[in-house]
């Protein structure tokens, strides 16, 4: 059995091994805000709530929602799931053309509360999110704190690599398991979501050894021949023609980013010097590349870094609280990851959650 150990895969930052801290030491010290990239129509067949919770998970607040409505579950719509150890905020929509709306102020679910309530004329869709605002505090502090200045300054001007973090891939990694002895075997799960989890993981894992392997060539904020390139804020690749001479100054500035594959189907988009890394990087790998191909996916890619916007920090009595807002589909673990070694104060109660799930 393969052992699929997060911590192979290489840092950046090679400061963040002199610092150390911890992580949600209480549920308030992890705050996650949701940013939608749209406003509320305000009128429509569908309520919308934006929910404060503390302690629950987004498919439990899902199922309260349906239940005190008197809905399917499939009526209640989320853009993105929020974890359970964590204070967030995020919008829910519920449907409810044809139905007697219920009371919403006698709503109630442990740790939670409507913050607001209003309308809107479709139901809110999975993936239908900018991205999250985080407000963290780290707790026991060790290190320099020049060294931890730097780090975060570092941080800050030239962003992280754009791992999957460790969540993405289940409680003690068991969905890399599960996609060894599916890829190995051939014998797929029978339900429908777990086959998508354990695909999710298989091909976030195959990314993240791509990534690896440019931080290793110190070529993960540069451009290598055959990148493909991703403009900032999109989901638009391009491979630049040959005799680009902007290429540089636009990685700097951080208007396009180098991206890394999504395996699937299909040729992979890069050429060159980099699809020969690429190929390198996954030699060991070609059992999962051909079991994705199978199971009907397409080749895809996602940038290799991410730049936390709005970034800023203070140190206190408490720890060092940092805030800053990152695009839908990056981690704000895989930033802790570059500043230092960080202990999750609730992992021992996620081993034994079974209704934990990433942000």
């Amino acid at each position: 059995m393969t052992d699929f150990d997060f911590n192979s895969l290489l840092r950046a930052n090679p400061e963040a091994a002199n610092c150390a801290a911890t992580i949600r030491q209480q549920p308030e010290h992890f705050q996650v805000d949701e940013q939608l990239p749209f406003s509320p129509s305000g009128e429509g067949g569908h309520v919308m709530l934006q929910i404060r919770k503390t302690g629950s998970n987004t498919d439990w607040i899902a199922g309260k929602l349906a239940e005190f409505a008197g809905v399917e579950e499939v009526a209640i719509g989320y853009a993105g799931l929020k974890d359970r150890h964590a204070v967030t905020t995020q919008w829910f929509t519920v449907k409810v053309e044809g139905i007697q709306e219920p009371d919403w102020s006698q709503f109630l679910a442990d740790g939670c509360e409507i913050v607001t309530l209003t309308r809107h004329n479709k139901k809110l869709k999975r993936g239908v999110l900018s991205g999250n605002h985080f407000q963290l505090l780290l707790t026991n502090l060790q290190g320099e704190k020049a060294v931890w200045e730097q780090s975060l300054k570092r941080i800050a001007t030239a962003g992280v690599p754009n791992y999957f973090a460790e969540q993405r891939f289940g409680r003690q990694m068991a969905n890399l398991a599960r996609a060894e002895a599916w890829f190995s075997s051939g014998r797929k799960p029978k339900k429908r979501q777990q086959k998508s989890m354990i695909l999710s993981a298989a091909r976030s894992w195959l990314f993240n050894q791509c990534v690896s392997a440019r931080i290793q060539q110190n070529n993960w904020q540069h451009w290598l021949q055959g990148d493909v390139m991703q403009l900032n804020g999109t989901g638009s690749v391009f491979v630049p023609e040959a005799g680009e001479t902007d290429i540089e100054s636009r990685l700097a500035s951080f208007d396009i980013h180098p991206t890394g594959p999504l395996w699937g189907r299909g040729r992979p988009m890069c050429q060159a010097e980099c699809q020969v890394l690429e190929q390198e990087a996954l030699a060991d790998w070609q059992s999962w590349q051909q079991g994705l191909e199978q199971a009907g996916l397409k080749q895809e890619r996602r940038a290799l870094r991410v730049k936390p916007e709005a970034m800023n920090w203070e140190f206190n009595d408490d720890g060092l609280c940092v805030r800053f807002f990152l695009p839908s589909g990056s981690y704000a673990t895989a930033v802790l990851r570059e500043l230092a070694e960080v202990t999750d104060a609730s992992q021992s109660e996620r081993n034994s959650d079974a209704g934990d799930v990433s942000q």
